[in-house]
């Protein structure tokens, strides 16, 4: 069940887009205004209102672990804001000065794309906030980018209607034509990587001005082939689908429209689960939070509703994680694990046998939100541990017989260290409290 928690009415123009991190709510707006609130409560922060931009924000997005929002507008520029001060780290002017329609950033927080109203696209590195690669399509505007949860490539979506999947050196991979006629508005990847023989499969949505929201399979072949084929057409809405999220564990598949509504759907079996009619106008953003059961919707109507998802559908923690033989860990017993301390994941580290990633997590102040926002893509670029798991005798005989390479992605292997798959352990964890 779904049901209303709060409505925010900070903004003085349409809603354009909202972000969630582990532990905020970014808001973006025609007043040219972010607003940022902290998830507990959902009172402002202090820095908040966040005015740089000259004209409409039209996008923004958080870094991995939260400390950075990007936003980008028509003034031709996409703003790094520190979610410490609030204060500009950053101002990075698209090139030919061009309105910026869209931006993403990369899950592991080292590329940002930013995408113009006259098609050109701009790749930028985060850490250094340095362009690095441009390209463009022709007679169209950029509206719509989200990265694979790999990070290695990332799909554009244009007011022409085409899908387009570009590698981080600019090269087009694929181009889907007319997946949306009249246009498309939005895509987003599903968070899940599916491998198998020699076959990598992706999951991604997308939506669009013909009222359909789309689910699209994509197979990278060893031969560093794509193909991509749609699995699933979504009629759930009579209007165009302005926006559309995946839940952090990809069950769930959020949209919103210009009939007013938010549709959620189980992703999987492409089946409508819900449909909320709240909000006064167009429904143009959807979030959905990685750390608890809450979506955030924003309209046309100035409004952010705040839902929360009562039935336990998302993986999102309920209850204590226990430890692996079923007994919950002394002094947590009370405790989801969004509100453990950094000293109650450090217990939890040693519990788990994992005492070498104590004083890591430490030095990176990992507190039980940020472990439950953790992907393997922070853990490679943030953590320096290799996101990619295996059987321990498997990779090591790879390493032992095969040269130093991922036998994920081909590239070359910084160490042959190992690290245990703690994420993959919580996840196990996870699914045998609830069984």
């Amino acid at each position: 069940m779904m049901s209303l928690i709060c409505t925010l009415q900070d903004h003085r123009d349409d809603v354009n887009w909202c972000a969630f991190s582990g532990k905020l709510l970014a808001t973006c707006s025609g007043d040219k205004t972010l607003r940022v609130y902290n998830t507990r409560d959902f009172s402002e922060l202090p820095f908040s209102p966040l005015s740089g931009h000259g004209y409409s924000v039209h996008c923004c997005c958080f870094s991995t672990c939260g400390q950075f929002l990007a936003s980008c507008s028509t003034d031709a520029t996409t703003l790094v804001w520190s979610m410490v001060t609030g204060e500009i780290e950053a101002i990075l002017e698209h090139p030919g000065r061009s309105p910026v329609r869209i931006c993403a950033l990369s899950p592991d927080s080292l590329h940002l794309v930013s995408g113009g109203s006259d098609g050109t696209l701009a790749l930028w590195d985060f850490p250094s906030k340095q362009l690095r690669r441009t390209g463009a399509v022709n007679d169209t505007t950029m509206v719509a980018c989200s990265f694979s949860p790999c990070s290695q490539v990332f799909m554009t979506g244009s007011s022409y209607g085409d899908l387009r999947l570009w590698d981080l050196d600019m090269n087009q991979l694929h181009a889907e034509k007319n997946a949306h006629d009249l246009g498309v508005t939005c895509c987003t990847f599903a968070p899940n990587i599916l491998s198998g023989g020699q076959v990598v499969q992706f999951r991604l949505a997308s939506c669009g001005q013909d009222s359909h929201l789309k689910i699209w399979e994509i197979n990278k072949f060893s031969s560093r082939a794509y193909k991509m084929q749609l699995l699933h057409t979504l009629t759930g809405q009579s209007a165009p689908v302005l926006s559309c999220v995946y839940s952090s564990d990809g069950q769930l598949l959020v949209s919103g429209s210009v009939d007013k509504t938010v549709t959620v759907y189980d992703a999987k079996n492409a089946v409508l689960l819900y449909t909320l009619n709240k909000h006064e106008r167009y429904v143009t953003a959807c979030s959905f939070s990685p750390t608890s059961l809450l979506i955030a919707t924003g309209s046309m109507d100035k409004t952010v509703n705040i839902w929360r998802l009562e039935d336990g559908c998302s993986s999102c923690e309920k209850s204590a994680l226990t430890a692996s033989d079923g007994r919950t860990s002394a002094g947590r017993s009370k405790l989801l694990v969004s509100d453990w301390s950094e000293e109650d994941v450090s217990a939890w580290l040693v519990e788990e046998g994992l005492e070498g990633l104590v004083e890591k997590f430490a030095a990176n102040n990992i507190d039980g939100t940020e472990l439950l926002n953790l992907t393997k893509e922070t853990l490679a670029s943030e953590l320096h541990i290799d996101g990619y798991s295996y059987e321990r005798e498997a990779i090591e005989s790879w390493i032992n017989t095969k040269n130093r390479s991922s036998p994920m992605t081909n590239l070359p292997l910084l160490t042959t260290l190992l690290t245990p798959n703690h994420t993959l352990k919580m996840a196990i964890g996870r699914w045998k409290t609830s069984h």
